[in-house]
């Protein structure tokens, strides 16, 4: 890719330039969805909501990096959306490696192309932030990726090996008992018992076989209902200032989608609580937006910056950090990331000392499509 640093028009202001490169965002998701419809193998078949994935909190990021003074490296830095990403294209997704990489570069090449159109020169320093972006999401993504991957074996693995030993148990004595049995009677019952467990393994089988193929650990059961998150997220936010007074302060638009109203509630009151544990008493910032089928709501807080060695088990079940201001007991955010998850959405976590901390819920606004029909009554 070569530098367009030759453009004819005037450089542009700092703070210009900065708004102008936020406002590439739609264009560069929409060419970059364009494009890769149209090459990854396996992206044709997937709906807008999950084809965009966590890209718009990339660019974002991205954006905030190539910003001459932002506290951001690239858009990998302070933040686990690259891994969310890879997280999210092994649930979700029947893709390989090779598409998950393949989807990285098509971004690289869309934001150059579109900035390039916009008049938005890309200089060797933004080349090198935009490099680095694309190479560490690119390493997060698969690391996260191959782990979920992992993961699925060795659940499955750790369920054949456990639940199928007792009907392969009774089918293999049956059948050595059956060689040397002579009385039909005893035949006959022996060969029951064979058909009975033959049946039990063939429904474990399809069991295991149905969660392979969703690729998803344990479903909540959702009841879907078309409402508005906004004042859901007005009546979290008035329960904490009701203890709190101020301290909950919510932006945002009226998004209506179609979700699990009581799951959404309890996530939402676990980051809100979370916010409010961790937050140092500073003021809660939550935020209600979409972008491309999918809502984000966002719940941001200025206190202590979680230590990068805990970012990447933060939403491991029953992690207890016994160091952290207020420890716990590692149970509300695997619900969150739970919920979200089974929503067909995903949970991120932004932090650093300079920006704070910012957990990204992340929906499809429809997640009817991505829901079991058995979870949920379709009105």
């Amino acid at each position: 890719m070569s530098l367009s640093t030759d453009h004819p028009l005037a450089p542009l202001r700092p703070l210009q330039r900065a708004q102008r490169i936020f406002a590439l965002r739609d264009a560069v998701l929409a060419e970059w969805e364009h494009r890769v419809r149209a090459s990854v193998r396996g992206a044709e078949q997937l709906l807008t909501p999950i084809l965009i994935n966590t890209l718009p909190a990339f660019f974002d990021n991205l954006a905030e990096a190539l910003t001459r003074g932002h506290a951001r490296d690239n858009a990998a830095s302070n933040t686990n959306v690259p891994a969310v990403h890879g997280n999210e294209r092994a649930r979700m997704t029947d893709y390989g490696p090779e598409q998950v990489i393949q989807e990285y570069q098509i971004f690289r090449d869309c934001f150059a192309a579109v900035a390039l159109e916009a008049g938005v020169s890309l200089r060797r320093r933004d080349w090198r932030i935009i490099n680095d972006s694309i190479d560490t999401g690119i390493r997060e993504s698969i690391r996260e990726f191959t782990a979920m991957h992992e993961s699925f074996r060795r659940r499955i693995a750790a369920g054949l090996s456990h639940d199928m030993r007792n009907p392969l148990s009774v089918i293999a004595t049956s059948a050595q008992l059956l060689q040397r049995q002579a009385d039909p009677a005893k035949v006959q019952e022996l060969a029951r018992k064979i058909g009975e467990h033959s049946k039990r393994l063939d429904a474990m089988i399809e069991e295991l076989l149905d969660t392979l193929s969703y690729q998803r650990g344990q479903r909540l059961p959702l009841a879907l209902s078309q409402f508005d998150i906004l004042p859901l997220a007005q009546a979290v936010c008035g329960q904490v200032n009701l203890q709190h007074s101020g301290r909950c302060v919510l932006t945002g638009q009226s998004v209506t989608g179609w979700w699990c109203e009581n799951s959404l509630r309890r996530a939402l009151e676990n980051l809100v609580s979370n916010a409010v544990k961790y937050g140092d008493d500073s003021p809660i910032a939550v935020h209600v937006a979409h972008a491309h089928e999918r809502m984000i709501l966002t719940v941001h807080n200025r206190g202590h910056a979680i230590a990068t060695e805990q970012m990447a088990r933060i939403f491991d079940y029953l992690r207890r950090d016994n160091h952290a201001p207020a420890p716990g007991w590692g149970i509300g955010l695997p619900f969150v990331q739970n919920v979200a998850e089974s929503h067909g959405g995903s949970v991120a976590v932004d932090s650093s000392p300079q920006a704070g901390t910012t957990f990204i819920l992340d929906l499809p606004i429809d997640c009817r499509p991505f829901v079991p029909a058995t979870d949920s009554p379709r009105n």
